[in-house]
């Protein structure tokens, strides 16, 4: 797997990818990022998952996915509740289609 360096004694690799989610090895600690918690990297190529990078020590980078976390909130889940912000209108009975809102 791939590992990059930034900075003296800090790394980040992609351990494991699974079924269920991956695993990645950060400043000595390794964290299992479940599809159901992060579901952004199901169905994500390998490279894709594998181009993370570290940056300021605390702030893990995908750039191919445009994905964004920090290491605290690997940590401390409960601090940082899961909500989606996609809003999606609400479908016609009788077309089955989307209904236009204002």
């Amino acid at each position: 797997m791939k590992s990059l360096k930034h900075g003296k004694g800090i790394s980040i690799s992609v351990e494991n990818i699974t079924p269920f989610g991956i695993w990645i090895f950060v400043k000595e600690k390794e964290y299992f990022l479940s599809y159901k918690d992060y579901p952004y990297f199901k169905d994500q190529t390998l490279n894709s998952i594998q181009n993370v990078q570290l940056l300021h020590g605390y702030h893990l980078y995908w750039p191919d996915l445009d994905v964004d976390l920090e290491i605290d909130n690997l940590e401390n889940p409960e601090k940082y509740p899961l909500k989606s912000k996609t809003i999606r209108k609400p479908l016609s009975y009788s077309t089955g289609r989307r209904i236009a809102t204002r």
